[in-house]
């Protein structure tokens, strides 16, 4: 119940009196329940008094401080991770991509059409901001926001589903009674008072349990509990602090899982409570500034920022701006004249419990019930219930079930699952020739999350079969052998690799029949895995795999893995060296080389599934290791004057390289180029690294404004095309080069700063 926080502020005079009173012995009015939640009981007793609470006044001085907010963090998000800054990348007329939209029919418009479409959605969102014609500004922004994230659902997560929550829930709130331009229009709306239910959706769908508790509830699962779904994270400078006293173990188990589990239980609780708020404001901000640099989630920490002043008192604001001086008052939001009534609201005359006198709450006037008003309450009941549904209704859409329970959005299971692909092989079947041949994973499209989702894969097989005809394949049949690791369990297959996906069945309402189950009953290995990793030396690399009886793994041993074997761990395997047309049975703990440069198959042969391990050493890898460390100390030996033999041409960029930042083009040593290039590079790194304030913040808006600024350039391009039709073609080329300008000196990718790609 603590959606119905208290809204409604004890005028001063009452409270002095009441303090005055209690001073003297004299009983307060109102019962324990009432000062903690705000309300009675009683309120929701009927029908009629439950309307009378949601709908009763309340400041709108929060609900419009949130609006402001929310409208400029869309407008800034549309432009990053909504994705108006390379939109021409991502909707390119022509180009053959297959596209995942939650409804087969929706299809994105021409290229400059969608321009059109986020130029009327990043109006809506600033036109939220503002409060300037507030609902056409949130139908123009929730109209185009949910055609967009319909069309991509490779693109769900749960803040963006979020975000078209609260422009929803916006449309319908009258948040443009406060600090708005709709309110020096309208004298009635300037600062009028707001229904009570306005705050309720919003805290409940926020910070209550849609967001925070359910997400707690959810991170009470197994994996998360037992420090398997993040474990990653407590590597990351942010948990140095705890590393202090902590070993990296326990920072995973305590600090990323034990403590985010117990933030999102209890961060709506903290917040609601008086007593409790000023820490719960603290963890919160703390929790999300942290995730800002943890996760490239956008705006979603700034948004989520935004929302916990909602349960402060409403009249927040009012107060904090007071103390601003005198000369900034016009541009800042108003302090005074307290809010003025509403036909939104209901204004029921009370009884004084204490002096049985009639007093009316609202000092101006008393309104009934109205149509309007239980309209309001029964939906924001019905919202509430399907909102708190949506998260446990995967019994329903049972298609969209994989491993985990439904698309990633609307289920709230934030975090709680990691995943890992080792092996992913696309193979195709001319339906006509019978010829056999393999496709490159990902082709035809921009994304990597059809691998995760048996809808996805569904579509993709269908797009691919429409392609490839186009390259003389007839009729094609598409299979799909998958590997994945959740929450670092075996690698395993998700799909069956033996079902033609183009003609398989899927439904959206019945289990997808060719997902294979998750091998649950082998999760008590991750615990030896540690042990077996912590036993190899640091140039050895183990790959664990799991797999069903009477189907086998293809592979393919690189040249550069010169010594790599497969061990048998649990049920019983034949391994096939093609080459050699050779098998060998092996049994748990029984072990087999395998020949680098060559295919071999793994038969899985027992009964039950079967798991075993690649072990296997990078040769090439080391070996370039061991010549950088010998250029390394030849290096430091010259630089110190202890090498005395003069040394040959091939090595003497080593000295007069090191100060040319591009000398390694010319060196004709392959293994001194890549030398130079890594140091070059950790160079680069370590300058960034140890930027000052200024530097991080001048590298910051400068790439921001290169962003900005192609934004821009690029939707004035298309917004004249609509207008006067397309430039030659020579012009609008010289156009889209001009708007790709970049920094000259941003051409490094941060990816690549750990200087290992070159290997």
């Amino acid at each position: 119940l603590s959606i119905f926080h208290r809204t409604m502020q004890i005028p001063k005079g009452k409270k002095r009196t009441m303090q005055r009173a209690a001073a003297a012995g004299v009983v307060e009015c109102g019962s324990r329940m009432k000062r903690l939640f705000g309300f009675e009981r009683e309120d929701l007793s009927s029908w009629h008094r439950l309307v009378c609470l949601l709908n009763r006044p309340a400041d709108p001085a929060s609900l419009g401080i949130f609006r402001f907010l929310f409208g400029m963090v869309m407008a800034i998000d549309i432009t990053q991770e909504r994705g108006l800054s390379h939109l021409d990348y991502k909707y390119l007329d022509g180009a053959p991509v297959c596209r995942f939209p939650l409804l087969n029919f929706l299809q994105p418009l021409p290229l400059d059409y969608m321009y059109l479409v986020y130029v009327v959605m990043f109006f809506g969102a600033i036109g939220i901001m503002l409060g300037c014609f507030y609902r056409l500004a949130c139908l123009m922004f929730i109209s185009t926001y949910w055609y967009v994230f319909f069309l991509d659902k490779t693109t769900w997560n749960n803040h963006s589903y979020l975000y078209g929550l609260i422009g929803f829930q916006l449309t319908i709130m009258d948040a443009n009674r406060y600090w708005s331009i709709d309110g020096l229009r309208s004298p009635k709306k300037r600062n009028a008072q707001v229904p009570l239910w306005n705050y309720t959706l919003l805290r409940s769908q926020v910070c209550i349990f849609i967001v925070y508790f359910i997400a707690g509830i959810k991170k009470l699962d197994a994996d998360w509990v037992e420090g398997y779904s993040m474990s990653y994270l407590a590597h990351h400078w942010l948990f140095d602090p705890f590393r202090m006293i902590l070993p990296n173990e326990m920072v995973s188990l305590l600090v990323v899982h034990g403590g985010g589990l117990c933030l999102d239980l209890s961060a709506g609780y903290l917040l609601f409570f008086d007593a409790t708020r000023p820490y719960g404001i603290f963890f919160v901000s703390y929790f999300h500034c942290m995730n800002s640099q943890l996760f490239n989630i956008g705006m979603f920490s700034y948004t989520m920022l935004a929302t916990s002043p909602l349960f402060c008192y409403p009249d927040w604001p009012r107060r904090f701006f007071a103390h601003f001086p005198c000369f900034l008052r016009p541009v800042l939001p108003l302090t005074t004249p307290p809010p003025q009534p509403s036909t939104s609201c209901v204004y029921p005359e009370i009884r004084n419990t204490c002096t049985g006198a009639q007093e009316n709450i609202s000092a101006c006037k008393t309104s009934k019930t109205r149509f309007k008003h239980k309209l309001a309450t029964l939906f924001s009941i019905l919202y509430l219930t399907e909102q708190f549904f949506l998260p446990y209704s995967h019994f329903i859409t049972q298609g969209y079930n994989n491993w985990t329970n439904g698309l990633y959005g609307y289920s709230w299971d934030m975090m709680v699952h990691s995943r890992s692909h080792q092996h992913v092989k696309i193979t195709y079947r001319d339906g006509k020739t019978g010829v056999v041949g393999y496709l490159n994973p990902g082709v035809f499209t921009q994304s990597r999350r059809w691998k995760d989702h048996g809808d996805m894969l569904k579509q993709y097989a269908t797009c691919l079969s429409h392609h490839l005809p186009h390259y003389n394949i007839s009729d094609p049949e598409i299979y799909f052998d998958i590997w994945v690791s959740i929450n670092e369990r075996f690698q395993q297959r998700i799909f069956d690799p033996r079902v033609d996906i183009v003609k398989a069945d899927w439904s959206p309402f019945r289990p997808n029949p060719w997902l294979m189950p998750l091998l649950v009953d082998l999760s008590p290995w991750r615990t030896k895995f540690q042990e077996i990793e912590g036993s190899l030396d640091n140039q050895t690399e183990i790959v664990f795999i799991a797999d069903f009886p009477g189907l086998h793994l293809e592979n393919y041993v690189s040249e550069d893995l010169g010594n790599t074997s497969v061990q048998v761990l649990q049920g019983q395997l034949n391994v096939e060296i093609v080459d050699e047309k050779k098998n060998y049975t092996l049994q748990p703990g029984e072990k087999k080389q395998l020949p680098a440069g060559a295919y071999h198959k793994v038969y899985t042969v027992s009964e039950g599934p079967s798991c075993y391990m690649y072990i296997y050493v990078n040769t090439t890898e080391a070996a370039l290791q061991r010549n950088f460390t010998k250029l390394f100390e030849l290096q430091e030996r010259v630089r110190n004057g202890t090498e005395t033999e003069p040394l040959p041409p091939e090595l003497q960029p080593l000295i007069t390289g090191e100060n040319d930042e591009g000398s390694e083009v010319s060196v004709t040593d392959p293994i001194v180029r890549l030398f130079l290039k890594r140091q070059q590079r950790m160079k680069e790194v370590k300058k960034r690294r140890e930027a000052n304030v200024f530097e991080r913040l001048n590298r910051f808006a400068v790439k921001k404004y290169y962003m900005y600024r192609r934004t821009f350039l690029m939707t004035a391009i298309a917004m004249r095309n609509l207008a006067v039709g397309l430039p030659p073609l020579d012009q609008l080329t010289r156009e889209v080069a001009f708007a790709n300008m970049k920094d000259p000196e941003a051409n490094q990718d941060l990816k690549d700063e750990v200087g290992h790609d070159e290997l």
